[in-house]
């Protein structure tokens, strides 16, 4: 995992955590990454300083980012994610139809998951349809 410092266009400071830069970029790009103060998509990674480690320092970071309550933590956030997929009616590509249906009173309430592209999750969030992203989580939470 790698934490970023944040910043919107509104000047607005805060920390992410993606498990890649490809994982921001990604994110960032879909309009998923927003700032929690105003709300803006427009969010850029601020200047971060290298950190010089010797071989004590590594071992101990190693420790550090695989303590036991980073497992926990990972592991509560993958059942609840496979709760969400379990409990949602998955509607593959018709995610943004489907959503708006829901949104406008024109289909029944119910949880959705399912695929958008980058200009599909602006297009909903512009309309006011609330939408996230279910997390992409590390394989190895042993």
């Amino acid at each position: 995992m790698i934490k970023y410092t944040l910043s919107c266009d509104s000047g607005h400071s805060f920390d992410g955590w993606f498990s890649s830069s490809a994982d921001f970029d990604r994110q960032a790009e879909l309009g998923l990454v927003s700032c929690p103060v105003c709300g803006s998509v427009s969010v850029a990674k601020e200047l971060m300083t290298p950190s010089v480690s010797t071989g004590r320092k590594k071992d101990e970071a190693k420790v550090l980012m695989m303590d036991q309550a980073r497992k926990e933590a990972v592991a509560k956030i993958r059942e609840l994610v496979t709760a969400i997929r379990e409990n949602a009616d998955d509607v593959g590509e018709k995610f943004p139809e489907e959503a708006r249906k829901i949104h406008y009173g024109e289909a029944e309430q119910r949880g959705l998951i399912g695929k958008a592209t980058a200009d599909e999750a602006r297009a909903l969030l512009d309309e006011g349809i609330e939408i996230a992203p279910l997390p992409v989580l590390p394989d190895d939470v042993n």
